[in-house]
């Protein structure tokens, strides 16, 4: 699922994966769970974390943390006032030829395709 929004800093619409901030006092995986929700409408029955970085440590000690949700459920999105958001069902190799092109220019999206890419090949070699 990929989603594409205008984002500010950017000064243009972005092909992301669905993510956003971790509301004061809540876990990182209910907040992955809420802003899936939010911004898609799906819900997904199985969670793990794949990926922890950091997002840019030259400047900040931000930390991202990256799920991968399975087991996914459609329902209604519900985004926030300000939020225009255009999501899309997308193939895995449809989605790597994006952000190798540079057609996704958003670092969580593009660490989290190639990771998801290398284990799909890496489990698909193994049989």
């Amino acid at each position: 699922m990929l989603e594409r929004q205008y984002r500010h800093a950017a000064s243009d619409y972005l092909w992301e994966l669905p993510a956003g901030r971790i509301d004061p006092g809540e876990k990182e995986l209910a907040a992955a769970k809420r802003e899936l929700l939010e911004e898609t409408g799906y819900t997904a029955s199985k969670w793990k974390r794949i990926l922890k970085f950091y997002a840019s440590p030259g400047f900040v000690a931000e930390t991202m943390s990256v799920f991968l949700a399975t087991g996914l459920r459609a329902g209604e999105a519900q985004p926030e006032d300000d939020e225009i958001i255009y999501k899309r069902m997308v193939p895995l190799p449809t989605v790597v030829r994006m952000a190798v092109s540079g057609t996704i220019r958003d670092a969580k999206t593009i660490s989290s395709v190639l990771w998801f890419d290398h284990m799909s090949r890496a489990k698909a070699s193994r049989k």
